[in-house]
């Protein structure tokens, strides 16, 4: 079947499909990750956005403007002065832009936790078997790497990107929502599947932080125009050892 649209996957998330291809929708969620992938993530759309916002609104500055003008002498309507309109006009500049810093801050850190968040859930779904069969050729991994480099502008080997313990299995681009996603994907010896994932990013360079999803250790930073992250069910300090060293290989 052709690839259904978020709008189509809407409506079968609200049982609006006819039988016929809803079974059909059915089936190829359960066959395809990233298609199942793409419902769990559209299912969440109930999050309370509005309430963030509202919050958001609450903290702007409008008591501390309000006193500004408070302060102004009354005047009659004529007496009004281009100054004072002027003035007025600057004050619901200065309200519009303390309230447009915090919805960009807001925005920008909400970004940076939707890629976590769908790399978490796409893991979430992996097993040993979901690995074991795929080819760990160097050359194979040569080509998968070109085809990230030249999409996300950067220089990655199968040395470079080595890990105590685990052995690369694939390197893919996925994307979602226009995001284009770097997955390279390791099977541990003890821990089984283990992701290195990298996108674009201007955040500036942060250091590592740790974080669990899904019962999985997390560490992430951004270096350069970049934001990586490695996850699995590694213990966190040895996830960290292993981070340190990838940010230290040049890319």
């Amino acid at each position: 079947m052709n690839t259904p649209s978020d709008e189509q996957l809407v409506a079968y998330l609200d049982d609006e499909l006819d039988p016929g291809y809803r079974q059909q929708l059915t089936d190829a969620i359960a066959d395809d990750p990233l298609l199942n992938l793409r419902v769990q993530w559209l299912s969440r759309s109930s999050l309370p956005y509005k309430n963030a916002y509202d919050e958001l609104a609450r903290q702007a500055p409008l008591e501390r403007l309000q006193a500004r003008l408070d302060a102004i002498p009354a005047r009659e309507p004529q007496g009004l002065s281009r100054r004072w309109f002027i003035g007025a006009a600057a004050a619901g500049l200065v309200a519009a832009g303390a309230l447009a810093d915090r919805l960009f801050l807001a925005w920008h850190t909400r970004q940076a936790q939707d890629w976590r968040t769908l790399v978490g859930d796409y893991m979430a779904l992996y097993v040993p078997q979901t690995l074991e069969h795929l080819p760990a050729d160097e050359a194979a991994q040569r080509a998968q790497l070109r085809t990230i480099d030249a999409r996300l502008g950067l220089n990655l080997t199968p040395a470079a990107l080595k890990l105590p313990g685990a052995e690369f299995r694939r390197a893919q681009m996925l994307e979602y929502d226009g995001v284009a996603i770097a997955q390279i994907v390791y099977l541990d010896a003890r821990y089984g599947p283990l992701a290195l994932c990298v996108t674009r990013s201007n955040s500036g360079n942060r250091a590592l932080a740790h974080e669990r999803r899904h019962s999985m250790n997390v560490v992430f930073w951004t270096q350069g125009q970049h934001a990586w992250m490695l996850i699995g069910h590694n213990p966190a300090n040895e996830l960290a050892h292993m981070a340190t060293s990838l940010s230290n290989n040049p890319t």
